[in-house]
């Protein structure tokens, strides 16, 4: 009988327990596919900060490591400098990635690192008790905003990766979701794409993905996935925002 499904070598035998519904279990198969099918796995280093993302250590079977809220960028940064022959990538959510550490992506982004960053938005503070975070959508209830984020107070959603585009030393951003089985196969791309430019040594790629937080949304994941569609993808574009041919060095 013909196999046509395996675990990627690149996952450890571990049962996922993310929440049921969440989309980390989805994006973190998605990564190991394609570090698998790159072969670059005994040269892969990831990096996860504070977060439901911090598990990523349990789950990736090549070297991880933990580091400060928002300070993966810094990290990736010194790593890539020191083993110039390693493939970096960090793995962040919106609470780390566009909150604290919103400096921290913005300047290596301007100075080009040859880094790879994965941003999973979930409009909300997932680990710790789904406050509002900075992609919280206009009028989204979270435990901190139960009569619904309010735009005057709080100001609007960030749009990571429209901001970053704009930055010159980018060369790669772009922003996809897991939706649907072919939104999955075009995040597979954005992936493989962002990785491919670390190893051509072209310089920073950033991929956002859109993914649903059901717990924290208060929903069913069925119910989760139809919000996406019609409430997160509405304000927050799918596509690539950016595609150079590389950072000038």
């Amino acid at each position: 009988m013909e196999k046509v499904f395996t675990k990627p070598s690149s996952l450890r035998k571990t049962p996922f327990h993310y929440c049921p519904g969440c989309g980390h279990s989805l994006i973190h198969r998605i990564i190991a596919e394609v570090i698998d099918e790159l072969d670059i796995r005994e040269r892969t280093i990831g990096i996860a900060p504070v977060g439901c993302a911090v598990f990523a250590y349990d789950y990736f079977d090549f070297d991880m490591i933990e580091v400060a809220h928002g300070r993966p960028p810094a990290a990736a940064t010194g790593m890539k400098r020191v083993l110039p022959d390693r493939i970096i990538f960090s793995y962040q959510g919106d609470g780390d990635l566009a909150a604290i550490g919103t400096s921290e992506i913005i300047h290596a982004a301007n100075r080009g690192e040859n880094i790879t960053v994965f941003f999973v938005n979930n409009a909300t503070y997932g680990m710790t008790g789904g406050q509002m975070a900075p992609t919280t959508l206009a009028n989204q209830v979270t435990t901190t905003t139960p009569g619904g984020r309010n735009c005057t107070i709080s100001g609007h959603p960030l749009h990571v990766a429209e901001m970053l585009s704009t930055i010159e030393g980018a060369v790669f951003i772009a922003r996809g979701s897991v939706d649907s089985v072919s939104s999955i196969a075009q995040v597979k791309s954005l992936v493989e794409k962002a990785f491919r430019n670390q190893m051509e040594g072209k310089g920073f790629s950033f991929v956002e993905i859109v993914s649903p937080c059901p717990t924290d949304w208060g929903m069913p994941p069925e119910e989760s996935i139809a919000w996406i569609r019609d409430k997160m993808i509405v304000e927050f574009k799918l596509g690539i925002f950016k595609n150079s041919p590389g950072f000038c060095r």
